[in-house]
């Protein structure tokens, strides 16, 4: 059985992940008040800004602007788009 979470980013129960995404006390924030749903949709996110924003992963001002941006997106405030991204028509 799947365990559930009040999601701070959709406000609602959802279905939790399975563990905490990485070690320490944020990766345990994230797997106790995030749902499944919310942490995949901040890594498509995620994803998108790395390409877009053309970010360099060795960089730690790119890893701390993405940090940000994490903690942004999960809490349901105001966060960086990717500009010129255009979703590939169905």
């Amino acid at each position: 059985m799947s365990r559930l979470v009040f999601c701070r980013k959709h406000q609602q129960e959802l279905e939790g992940l399975e563990r905490p995404p990485f070690p320490g006390p944020k990766g345990q924030d994230i797997y106790e008040h995030v749902s499944k749903k919310a942490w995949e949709e901040w890594l498509a996110h995620q994803t998108m800004l790395i390409n877009e924003k053309h970010l360099n992963m060795m960089d730690m001002g790119a890893r701390t602007y993405l940090g940000e941006q994490m903690t942004k997106f999960l809490s349901g405030e105001d966060y960086d788009q990717a500009e010129g991204y255009v979703p590939p028509k169905d």
